[in-house]
């Protein structure tokens, strides 16, 4: 069953390919990555048959089928594969945070990093709560954007139930980062939270005058 499901997934996006708007897309992301040329609303048309749950391979399946497909080289592929994860969030066990480490460190750009960082990893961390310090304290150490990057926005949904102690501390510790992705996420995160306690965020950027004008002006643009 999981080779045909594979087989006719790929099948199907190779019908329908582009290869005009796959050259779009490819240089619309630097040319990191292949594409089949699907736009976003006929790939999700296209894959949804493959997302219906009880067409979905077994939960033991799962893993494999997601870094084979992940390892080819359209992004399409890559987009499908983050989807299927999520298709088992009520499934979650607590070993599944090895597969979301592997994909944010394999292929990684931040159209696929930030799908898994909120909607993966966000949801990962609220039903196993007591793994949240270990391991953003190892992905912290990484030296990995990637996984730094996660570290700062899991939170993004949070809202009230936002960590501020594990966001500050993601944060003072990658206030010397030049990084782009970085920076950009530091205020990502401080932006998001301005929605649930804008006096909280003033606050914590007001006491951090090292934040780099990236993360200072994303942090208060709502306020």
């Amino acid at each position: 069953m999981t080779t045909s499901y594979k087989y006719e997934l790929q099948k199907i996006f190779q019908e329908n390919s582009d290869v005009h708007r796959a050259k779009m897309q490819a240089k619309y992301m630097k040319d990191h990555f292949a594409f089949y040329g699907l736009a976003s609303p006929k790939r999700k048309k296209l894959q949804a048959p493959f997302l219906v749950n009880k067409y979905l391979p077994k939960k033991h399946e799962s893993n494999a089928i997601i870094k084979e497909l992940w390892q080819k080289p359209q992004r399409e592929l890559q987009y499908f594969s983050q989807e299927l994860a999520y298709k088992y969030l009520m499934q979650i066990e607590s070993k599944d945070i090895d597969l979301y480490e592997w994909m944010i460190m394999n292929k990684s750009w931040w159209d696929t990093v930030d799908f898994i960082a909120v909607n993966l990893v966000g949801n990962y961390f609220k039903l196993f709560p007591d793994k949240r310090k270990i391991i953003i304290r190892r992905w912290m150490k990484s030296e990995n954007i990637w996984l730094q990057r996660t570290c700062l926005i899991f939170q993004l949904k949070y809202k009230d139930e936002t960590d501020t102690k594990i966001l500050s501390d993601c944060i003072e510790k990658l206030l010397s980062s030049k990084e782009f992705f970085i920076c950009k996420a530091i205020g990502w995160a401080l932006r998001q939270y301005a929605k649930t306690n804008p006096d909280w965020v003033r606050e914590f950027v007001k006491n951090h005058p090292k934040l780099s004008n990236l993360s200072r002006r994303e942090a208060l643009r709502l306020l």
